[in-house]
């Protein structure tokens, strides 16, 4: 298999950034300006011929939501700050105030060319046979076919709401989006004013006759607009407008609550009422109109925005059509391992036999699930421990707990109440879990716990035997289908005593003493990596391979960014593979000549995280050292989150992440974005002599070199340097 440039061509000559101050904080790139870039990768995918459209229009849809709570969090909390008169910059020296500007700057310019591209794609869309229908284009078959769906499906959960003394301006909820209307009273054409809350209850689109083959929509608002001698009969509608509020939703919970869970709920109903941090409101929108939404809603103008075009472009994904399969990626069914299937889908057997890393969603997260509801029913299972940072509604993970609760097995779960925008839903499985039996802990009030553990302790013969699973990516047999993660099962005595003494330590407190095989965030993770460079470097003065390969989301912890620094000014070799923010300025003269970053945004979402040490041998090599982390770089995982990090030992393992899984990230060309010095990014060159790779075909096609059973591993593909 050839090799893309990437990982085997020399590194670029590097750059010079004269107009930056390299030993200050301009070594830095800014963390939410480098957020909003990988949302425009993001967004360029939707303007990628080589993806197919109804794909584009869900990565358009993805860009968009995104945006959405990029601005409820990041931009809220800057926000919070400026108005408090904060000044203190950020690493890389800018202060709040300064942030919002530049953000302000590019998010109104990456939510104009969400409308272009919304346009291209809609044009596209009606070639294919699927358009969405303005009022002015209705047949009077249409007109009449509304009138039924409007009085049957939508009437029902309309609220018209007056604005005047008697009714003062209602509350309109986070995402809420209304309708501004200037009526006018026929009989005397006395003015009013009101609002028209578009219920997020119902679709955003709703469904046309159309032929054979086609698929014809109108939107909601217009539909309603259509009726609206329904709703306000006697008056006509003068002038209207769209609007849509986005608002504050960080959590604040009192440091001394004493129920946590009480606390988390009464918080969730501040979130809701949270501030006002966006307003988007049509454009050309009436003067009188915008101006009472603007002041009842205490927004300044510089946190409106107008916008000609569609406003909540995430509905979009309401137009990915399962009809239309021909527009939409191939259909891939992910792989039951071999050595799973060799032991008639037991997973304890397949365990024992030896460590077994499985690669999401390439191998099908059921293994998890498999794995835990077989831990419930198994009469010799003991105990299982499990974390729940984030997991579907109807979780099996958790009615797996609940029966092996209900069937007498000891079951601890950490439940995270912190995890951002699941804080409603992990509460109602935290109750569920303790109906059932089941000891429900939530960890720390000031850290979130964000490790990945499955424990299960089972009776065999005369002893017990600890099987753990360890994993970068949540319990979520939903988000699994389309983040790429690791699943690490094993029996090994050491992590089993290493996973017992992590769920000790969320459940009592004490600090872990005397781990063998694993590093914990906020205590030892950091310091390890840290340790982990400098032997790199170490091995680079003394005139041996020197080598770190980087695998994660983000990467702007300012030490981990330094270590690497003065890991490039050694000589040691840095390749990172990082998805979305990046604070490390690669392939700077003097500071980072010898680093190289990339981003890979495809057909799906990039999610685990991976580091490589040579340590002494270069990469790949069986001699490295390899760690699985359910952390990211960040100030946040690495110093206030409970995150573990786990070295692989076993051979066939390590050389599935090495030669693999890292070698293929490195080698892939079609999907992937190559850092500049100034923080930009460029989609890669694509090879038109037939070389291009892409890494997520090459994970679809060739199963995990760890999960082969009876037929071998001989033929599976691994990636070197040679190739």
């Amino acid at each position: 298999m050839t090799q893309a440039n990437f990982l085997k061509s020399a590194r670029p000559a590097p750059m010079d950034l004269p107009d930056l101050d390299l030993s200050g904080p301009g070594r830095f790139v800014n963390r939410e300006l480098s957020w909003l870039g990988f949302n425009w990768r993001v967004l360029e995918e939707a303007r990628n011929p080589r993806v197919p459209l109804l794909e584009r229009l869900r990565f358009l849809s993805i860009s968009a939501g995104n945006l959405d709570e990029f601005y409820t969090v990041r931009v809220a909390g800057l926000r919070e700050l400026s108005h408090a008169g904060n000044t203190t910059p950020a690493a890389d020296g800018l202060t709040p105030a300064e942030q919002l500007v530049l953000i302000d700057e590019d998010a109104r310019r990456l939510m104009a060319e969400q409308q272009r591209t919304l346009g291209e794609l809609r044009d596209m869309m009606e070639a294919e046979g699927i358009s969405v229908v303005s009022r002015a284009n209705l047949t009077d078959a249409d007109v009449a076919y509304l009138e039924t769906t409007f009085l049957e499906q939508v009437f029902p959960v309309l609220s018209p709401l007056a604005i005047d003394p008697a009714h003062p301006f209602p509350f309109i909820a986070n995402m809420g989006y209304c309708l501004a209307l200037q009526l006018e009273r026929m009989k005397d054409r006395k003015a009013r004013q009101a609002l028209l809350p578009i219920p997020a209850q119902i679709d955003r689109f709703m469904a046309l006759p159309a032929p054979d083959g086609q698929h014809r929509f109108i939107l909601l608002e217009d539909l309603v607009l259509l009726h609206m001698d329904s709703l306000f009969p006697g008056y006509r509608v003068k002038d209207h407008l769209g609007f849509r509020v986005l608002r504050d939703s960080d959590l604040e919970v009192e440091e001394e609550a004493e129920d946590l869970v009480r606390e988390f709920e009464v918080a969730l109903k501040r979130r809701r009422r949270g501030e006002v941090v966006r307003l988007t409101i049509s454009a050309k929108a009436p003067k009188a109109l915008s101006d009472i939404v603007m002041r009842e809603l205490h927004v300044r103008p510089e946190e409106v925005i107008e916008l000609d075009g569609m406003i909540g472009v995430a509905d979009m994904k309401e137009l990915v059509l399962d009809a239309r399969p021909d527009l939409l990626w191939p259909v891939f069914t992910p792989r039951v391992p071999e050595r799973v299937q060799d032991h008639d889908g037991n997973m304890f057997d397949s365990i024992k036999q030896k460590d077994m890393l499985l690669h999401h969603p390439y191998e099908t997260f059921d293994m998890v699930v498999r794995f835990l509801n077989q831990a419930a029913q198994d009469p010799d299972v003991v105990a299982i421990k499990q974390t729940l940072y984030r997991t579907s509604k109807r979780s099996p993970i958790v009615e797996a707990l609940c029966e092996a609760a209900e069937d007498g097995k000891s079951v601890t779960a950490l439940v995270e109440l912190k995890a951002r925008f699941d804080e409603a839903a992990n509460i109602r499985q935290s109750r569920r879990l303790e109906r059932s039996g089941a000891h429900v802990v939530y960890g720390f009030l000031d850290w979130k716990t964000h490790a990945k553990i499955s424990q299960v302790v089972r009776r065999e013969g005369d002893k017990l035997v600890t099987y753990t699973h360890w994993g970068t990516g949540n319990y979520h047999p939903i988000t699994a289908k389309i983040y790429t993660d690791l699943s690490f099962f094993t029996c090994d005595a050491a992590l089993g005593r290493d996973a017992a003494r992590i769920f000790n330590y969320l459940s009592g407190y004490a600090i872990p003493e005397g781990l063998e095989n694993l590093k914990i965030s906020p205590h030892s993770l950091k310091p390890a990596m840290l340790e982990l460079i400098e032997a790199e470097i170490g091995h680079a003065r003394a005139g041996r391979p020197a080598q770190i390969w980087l695998k994660m989301n983000s990467l702007i912890e300012p030490d981990m960014i330094d270590a690497l620094y003065r890991a490039s000014q050694a000589g040691v070799m840095v390749d990172c593979v990082i998805r979305g923010i990046c604070g490390l300025r690669p392939g700077v003269k003097g500071l980072s000549e010898n680093i190289r970053v990339k981003s890979i945004v495809g057909r799906f979402l990039e999610h685990s995280r991976i580091a490589c040490f040579g340590n002494g041998y270069g990469l790949p090599h069986s001699k490295a050292r390899v760690f699985i982390s359910s952390a990211d770089w960040m100030g946040r995982n690495l110093n206030r989150r409970v995150e573990t990090g786990v070295e692989i030992l076993n051979p066939t393992v390590k050389a599935q992440i090495v030669s693999q899984i890292m070698a293929a990230n490195l080698a892939d060309t079609t999907q992937s974005w190559v850092m500049e010095p100034s923080g930009r990014f460029l989609r890669h060159d694509i090879p038109e002599d037939g070389t291009a790779f892409n890494c997520h075909r090459f994970f679809m096609e060739n199963p995990s070199l760890s999960g082969r059973g009876s037929a071998g591993a001989a033929d599976v593909p691994k990636l070197t340097h040679g190739d």
